[in-house]
Formats: structure tokens, sequence, C-alpha cells
């Protein structure tokens, strides 16, 4: 009766991992004979872990494998009653799947036995569940082989508190072949796995297979060389966006045996991964990392000091701040350009941030460590540019980026049935009419043109929004477009090709009244060169 009453007490999770390799479990020799020109090449690699015991291990071995309904599910060796029987592959209890609550800190209630259903006298191993958690793609060894593990797939009653049904093995396994550390994506479209298919890079390799809408599998595909090793790869996880994948390796550079990496899964493929550095891995082995929050997870490793061969830890990543800032400025004259649009886009090209610069032409981005970006500008009269930039440093820093922009050529157009040469908006000083520095670019343009055509005259007329007194804003007008003559005739244009007019408020570009919006108001106040012959 006790059994059954923790059974139904249980409940399973939505992230998964796999089951160790029976190498892990010996001693390793890569654990202590890393070259020391090794090590010194791997820092903190942009990433800043605090790691402490998650407060249920034993003397026996203990893996994380996710969550469901806010509980954990744990994998481990732990022995129950006094007949568990012994796998003589790792000489301990045959492993068993496990439920713990987490406290508020992280830290894990007592474990009790997740599922008298999936748990059997042979070795259970990682488990990972649908976004819906009706369905749980788990791993199973054979019958006196606890080194070959097989995919199955299970149903949740309707209605029951864990009452999985509907056992089946999966297509996907393959004759003398393990398929391990079953990881289902947050959208719920694709599973990874670790497996020693025929065609893996030596050892075992990260896969990965969509999920049909009916549940079964596609055609399992190897991640390829930016991920496997001729060694092996274990333990996918993804992070909460599905953005990044998290895996466990002892064939690229490392601290010694396994260690964590991250690759960015780009829409061309998975990015070459990067060692997540010396705060999280060790010269031990270091594996099951799966996250419960953005930066907060869990990770096993059988490093000094623990209490069994394999132990659970919480695994909390401070992140590094790392900015971008610099000015947008005109490529000749060096003038600061306020108002440029700036977008950052990830590798991908998704949008990160978006921003104006200020006054001063400034930007000021926040970006992760060893992330590819690119930034690009937006601006009236200027040629929209993309810019790369590589955040290629692991410590907390700022990198500087000025980004320089071209003109772009002015028109000759008709505005209301008048010929004028069209160019971006001229700026002022809010109430005054003094020109701001970026319009000095801007009417060198209109200065260009009238050289390159000496018999044209133009007239420079001045417009306003409808804020403020009419007298004030007609007269500001007038004071504006006279700033406009100034100006050209100190660049060499003889003042009497030139006449200028202000017409304040009383020829909106677009008639709001007084429902003006900001963009209408904007379009509104306008310098206009009408060509007069």
């Amino acid at each position: 009766m006790k059994n059954n009453v923790i059974a139904l007490f249980l409940f399973a999770c939505t992230l998964a991992f796999s089951q160790v390799p029976t190498d892990l479990f010996a001693d390793n020799d890569l654990n202590n004979n890393t070259p020391t020109s090794v090590l010194a090449k791997i820092d903190s690699n942009g990433f800043n872990f605090d790691i402490i015991d998650a407060g249920v291990n034993s003397k026996y071995s203990e893996f994380g494998s996710g969550f469901f309904m806010d509980k954990l599910i744990m994998v481990s060796s732990k022995k129950i009653g006094a007949l568990a029987k012994i796998d003589p592959n790792t000489n301990e209890a045959y492993k068993d799947l496990f439920c713990l609550d987490i406290k508020e800190n992280g830290k894990l209630s007592s474990p009790l036995l997740f599922s008298r259903i999936l748990n059997t006298n042979d070795s259970e191993d990682q488990l990972t569940f649908t976004p819906n958690q009706k369905t749980v793609f788990f791993t199973r060894s054979e019958r006196g082989n606890s080194l070959e593990y097989k995919l199955y797939k299970a149903t949740l009653e309707e209605g029951s508190h864990g009452n999985w049904i509907n056992q089946t093995l999966l297509s996907i396994n393959q004759e003398h072949v393990s398929i391990e550390n079953p990881y289902v994506s947050p959208k719920g479209d694709k599973i990874y796995f670790s497996s020693n298919m025929n065609d893996s890079y030596g050892g075992y390799d990260i896969y990965v297979a969509d999920i049909k809408p009916d549940g079964s599998l596609g055609k399992a595909e190897n991640l390829g060389p930016n991920v496997n090793t001729p060694l092996d790869e274990k333990y996918p996880s993804l992070s909460l966006d599905g953005v990044y994948l998290y895996f466990s390796s002892n064939g690229h550079q490392n601290l010694g045996g396994y260690d964590i990496f991250v690759s960015r899964i780009l829409e061309k493929g998975v990015k070459a991964p990067r060692n997540m550095g010396n705060t999280i891995n060790t010269t031990y082995d270091e594996v099951a990392y799966f996250l419960a929050a953005k930066n907060k997870g869990y990770l096993s490793s059988n490093r000094p000091n623990g209490k069994g061969s394999f132990d659970l830890y919480i695994a909390t990543n401070e992140e590094v701040k790392q900015s971008l800032n610099g000015f947008v400025m005109h490529s000749e004259s060096k003038i600061h350009l306020p108002n440029t649009i700036v977008i950052l886009k990830d590798e991908d090209g998704n949008e990160v941030a978006k921003q104006l610069t200020d006054d001063n032409g400034a930007f000021d981005f926040g970006v992760m460590p060893f992330e590819e970006y690119t930034i690009s500008t937006e601006k009236d009269g200027y040629v929209n540019k993309t810019f790369n930039f590589s955040a290629s440093k692991g410590f907390e820093t700022t990198y500087s980026k000025n980004l320089e922009l071209e003109t772009t050529a002015p028109k000759i157009e008709k505005v209301n049935d008048k010929l004028a040469i069209v160019i971006e908006n001229i700026y002022f000083d809010s109430a005054k009419w003094s020109l701001k520095e970026e319009s000095h670019i801007s009417l060198n343009k209109i200065a260009k043109v009238l050289t390159e055509n000496p018999e044209m005259r133009l007239s420079i007329n001045a417009h306003t929004d409808n804020k403020g007194r009419d007298t004030y804003n007609l007269n500001l007008s007038n004071k504006r477009a006279a700033s406009a003559v100034k100006f050209l005739v100190e660049r060499g244009i003889d003042k009497n090709r030139l006449e200028f007019k202000g017409f304040g408020e009383t020829q909106p570009k677009i008639d709001c009244k007084s429902q003006c919006t900001d963009s209408e108001l904007q379009q509104n106040r306008r310098v206009e060169f009408i060509i007069l012959d």
C-alpha cells in the first residue's frame, strides 16, 4: 500500500538528460593529466558560476533529469531495499527515477520513487517530456546489459496522477546501438539525444530527430563535426528559448574529463561550441547540465569533496555584463548624427535591440560575451549601412565602435507642382533659429547643387508646426529661412541667387490641426528649396 501511495504522489519533469557512460565511473587519465598550456587557455569564458551542493547527495550516483509540475526528476543508483540488484558494470545498484521537491533556495527535498510503472528491475535513465507533459520519452537498458539503452515513449493516462500507459519501443532504435540522454526542445518539435550510431564520428555523438504530429520520430540526424568529435559527446539540453545547445564532451578542448560546452543553434546549423569555462568545469567530469531558469540550473560532477561518485549541484550563473557604445557620424566631416535609428541583430538576423542616437549621436547596447552581431543604421539623407561586430572578450568590459555613414545625393523633384531640391529635413535647436551641426551636412548638398548649376536660383521656404502662437511661429520660420541663406552665402553662393520666406504654420504638409502626432509635427517642421528658374 505504501508503494502505491508513493507512486500516486510522484510526478515527472519537463527537461531531460541521459546516462553516464561507464568509463565515467572509472579513473579517467584525462582528469589529472591535462597539459598546463591547455588549462591556461580556458578561463571563465564569459561565465561566472556559483556551484553549491543540491542537498540530496549520497554515496551513490545522482544525476538530474529535468522538471515536471515544479518537481525535479533525478536518476540515481540509490539502493532501495535490501535486495537491490547490483549492476556489474558500475558496482552500484541499477538506476531508478526519483522525484524531489525544490525548495526556495533551489536545494532539493528527500527523494521518493518516481513511478512504479516506469521503474523496473532493469536500469532506467534520463527522461524528457513534451511541453504539454502528456508524453514522456525515456531510456531503459536491456535486461542484463546496462551498457546499451533503448528509447521508449509512454503517455499519461487521462485523469491519472502518474499512470504512464502505452509504453512503446521506438523505431529509431537500432541493434547493438545505445540511445541515451533524450531531450525534447521547448517547442516540442525536436528531440536531441546521444548515441553510438554507425555514422557517429567516434564514440557517442549528439543527434536530433523531428517529433511528428503523431508522436513518432523522424530520421536521426547527426549534428555534425562542429559539435561531435572522435571521442564522446553526451547530455544534450537546450536553453529555455531553444537558442543554445548545451552538452558534455571529452573530445573538445577542455579542463579534463567531460566538460560542459555551449553552441548557438543557427538557422544554417549548429555553431562551433565554447567551453563554459573554469567557474563550472573542473579537471574532473561535469555532465547533465540543464536549466531551471535563465541563469540557474543543475549539473552532476565527480569532483572532489562530494559524497558519492557523481553528485548533484546547483549552478547559478551571474551574467557577465558587457556593453557596446559609440557614435554615428558623417564619414567625411565626422559630424555626429543625432536621431539615427541603430538596430542590433543577432547572428540569425533577429532584432536584439533598437534605439535612436541621442543629441550627440551616441548609442549604447548591452551585448553577450563571444556573440556575433550586426549593427544596421537608418537615417533620412544617409545610405543605410550594416556593420559587423564580435563580442570577443569573456570578462566584464565595454566595446567602442563608431559608425560612419555616407550621405545620399539630393534629388530634383516636384513639390506641390514646383520643382525643388529635395533633401532630408533641416534641424534647428528647439524654439531657435540656429542650425544644428548635422544640418550643415544637408545644406552642403544644396551648396553643391548650386555650384554645379550656376544659373539656378532658389527660394528657401521655412515652415513650423502648429504649436505656439501664430505670430511667433511666423517670425521663427522667417529667421530659420534666413539662417539657411546665411550658411549658403558663407559657402560661396551669391546671395542674389537666393530668396527666403517664413510661412509659420500656414502651409502644413499634413493638415492634422489639433490632433497631430509627434511624427506629423516633425514632418510639418521643414525647410523647402524651391527652384525659381
